[in-house]
């Protein structure tokens, strides 16, 4: 048994076995400090917006302390094994040149990356339009950006082609509806009617803003109906929620009123003689 400790000991003891484990050690303790200490900065954020804000920029630096962690480390564990790294460090000039012009695309989905957190293009949970694809910013990596539709689908952009996005999220959603009523009905019965029932529980849809939300007139005399146009402001990202709560809330209180909702018609003519 003491053959057997004696053994493991001088395995231990050997430069290049505790060299690495203290070596993969100390990364590993510095790289967990360094993301308490990047999550703490999250959550000091002021508002909801700002969090966002750092945790894309702590996403980033992350990415970046890990890879240049894992050179390191692999560098001084090449040394502990006598390896000449001066050398290897010299050469690198060249190495790097070779692989710069391999790997172009990739430099420059990084260096656009980091371009466009300095700028503040978008954040981590922002709304933004890509080539007419709209959706939320869900991940944002050193090489590519991926964006969730509404509807589900996941669009992965790599960000040295994201130099035209447009960021949607800083500004509310102006959102217009347009409701059909008969020709029959009294424009200033319907326009009461909005004006009392309808726009006030409007105002109470979540995610709009009351202040915003106002009857425009009649906008359009179409074939079967009279539209009458109201508008509100929302959360941008929330737009397309707040307009299928008002045109529930505008089919409830029509059907309250007895006010039903023109349909298309079509009318056949039978000529007979």
């Amino acid at each position: 048994m003491s053959n057997v400790l004696k053994t493991i000991l001088n395995i231990i003891s050997r430069k290049e076995v505790y060299g690495v484990i203290v070596t993969i050690a100390v990364s590993y303790f510095v790289f967990r400090t360094m993301t308490i200490l990047l999550e703490e900065t999250i959550n000091n954020g002021k508002d909801s917006y700002e969090r966002k804000k750092r945790t894309t920029i702590t996403r980033l630096f992350k990415n970046i302390a890990k890879y240049v962690i894992i050179v390191i480390d692999i560098l001084t564990i090449l040394s502990i094994y006598g390896v000449n790294v001066k050398g290897m460090v010299a050469g690198l000039g060249i190495t790097a040149t070779i692989i710069g012009l391999a790997l172009q695309d990739t430099l420059k989905d990084i260096i656009n990356g980091i371009n466009l957190i300095l700028e503040n293009y978008y954040i981590v949970g922002d709304i933004v339009d890509y080539n007419g694809f709209v959706g939320e910013v869900i991940e944002f990596g050193l090489k590519s950006t991926k964006i969730k539709s509404f509807n589900g689908e996941v669009l992965n952009v790599a960000n040295r082609n994201l130099l035209e996005i447009k960021n949607i999220s800083a500004k509310e959603q102006i959102v217009t509806i347009n409701i059909p009523l008969p020709y029959e009905e009294k424009v200033s019965d319907m326009e009461k009617l909005i004006n009392k029932k309808i726009l006030p529980k409007v105002q109470e849809v979540e995610n709009v803003s009351s202040s915003s939300v106002e009857y425009l007139g009649v906008n359009e005399l179409a074939e079967n109906c009279v539209n009458y146009l109201i508008r509100f402001k929302c959360k941008r990202d929330k737009h397309y929620q707040a307009k299928r709560d008002a045109n529930r809330i505008i089919l409830l209180e029509l059907e309250k009123a007895q006010v039903s909702v023109p349909y298309p018609q079509v009318e056949v003519h039978n000529n007979e003689k």
